[in-house]
């Protein structure tokens, strides 16, 4: 229970529905770092929010400390990524490793058959039962299937997901229908722990990274200028370049090896194919032969037309039916089928 309306609705349908539930946040936050967090998810005001649902629907309620892994997971791995030149998704990486793994661990602890969380996204099983399958939520407007690409088999197996079926304004009726504090509650859209969305100023702040200067650089590889550290740039940037061009540049490629920003005009963004490792697949075990697919290159991304193909080493390359404007190196890439979430790897560097 993060706190937020979502995950409280998801507790009061389950006990509408039979369940016999117990309420769990995750305190993911060192207590040195607490207030970087504050009203976000997992902060100390979620806690005290998700305590207060659950004295109202009058069941059980743990606050279990996870903050050593998520540094480990997710943090470390948020920093990591940058370093290397890549732009993390830390969201998948806590639902796999945080919400959907060391979360089963503690309901296994509590005897609970399965977790439930407030995710838009649904879960089925293949007519034949042989594998889940993850699916679209209904809403397609807060549907979050492409952040939970990456979930094994026996992970689907043991989760429930009651807004699978819902619209945003069903869950705040059923949180108004319970009298629950956070049925009006905003929802925050930011990286939980970057609230002010610099991320360059945490990673300096909580001591990740340091300046380090290198060239900005053309696509012929003429200097243009200097940077502090290819951490504090993405693919696709535009403003905060700090060099005078006669007309306007985007970073199109992040060199770590060589310390190296590279700027083009907007024309370099744009791309139709690229390369995805450590797939994960839902229908089946393994991709044998090409399939035709939507293509989400980011979450905001509306999709895209494409033909993915297996590579050796659980590789594919992924060839757009349109050139798509920054395509990012570290950001997941995610399969779809009409509703079924097909599968989805992680966005290689390279063209």
């Amino acid at each position: 229970m993060s706190g937020g309306v979502d995950s409280s609705a998801t507790a009061a349908l389950l006990i509408e529905q039979g369940f016999d539930v117990i309420g769990i946040t995750l305190k993911l936050w060192p207590q040195d770092c607490v207030n970087r967090a504050e009203d976000k998810c997992c902060g100390p005001q979620a806690v005290t929010d998700a305590r207060s649902v659950c004295d109202k629907l009058d069941i059980p309620y743990y606050l279990v400390d996870e903050s050593a892994d998520f540094q480990k997971h997710v943090i470390q791995y948020f920093a990591d990524e940058y370093k290397a030149g890549r732009t993390p998704n830390p969201c998948v990486m806590c639902n796999q490793n945080l919400k959907f793994g060391r979360l089963i661990d503690r309901a296994d602890q509590l005897g609970a058959d399965f977790i439930a969380t407030g995710h838009f996204a649904r879960v089925e099983k293949k007519p034949d039962d042989s594998r889940y399958l993850l699916k679209r939520g209904r809403d397609s407007r807060k549907d979050q299937s492409y952040f939970l690409f990456s979930l094994r088999q026996d992970q689907l197996a043991r989760i429930i997901f009651p807004l699978g079926e819902k619209t945003k304004s069903d869950t705040r009726d059923v949180a108004r229908h319970c009298n629950l504090k956070t049925a009006e509650k905003e929802e925050s859209m930011e990286i939980c722990f970057v609230p002010d969305n610099n991320y360059g100023g945490f990673l300096q702040s909580a001591n990740l990274v340091q300046k380090h200067r290198g060239d900005i650089v053309n696509v012929h590889g003429h200097v243009l200028g200097q940077h502090d550290g290819i951490e504090f740039y993405t693919i696709g940037q535009r403003k905060g370049l700090g060099i005078t061009t006669p007309k306007p540049v985007y970073v199109v490629e992040l060199d770590a090896e060589n310390n190296r920003v590279m700027v083009g005009d907007e024309s370099a963004l744009d791309r139709d194919e690229f390369t995805a490792d450590r797939c994960n697949w839902h229908p089946f075990e393994t991709l044998t032969e090409p399939i035709e697919v939507t293509a989400k290159i980011r979450y905001n991304h509306p999709g895209a037309a494409a033909t993915v193909t297996p590579l050796e080493n659980g590789k594919v390359k992924v060839k757009l039916h349109s050139p798509a404007r920054a395509i990012t190196p570290g950001q997941a890439a995610v399969f779809y089928q009409d509703d079924l979430v097909v599968g989805g790897g992680w966005i290689t560097a390279g063209r």
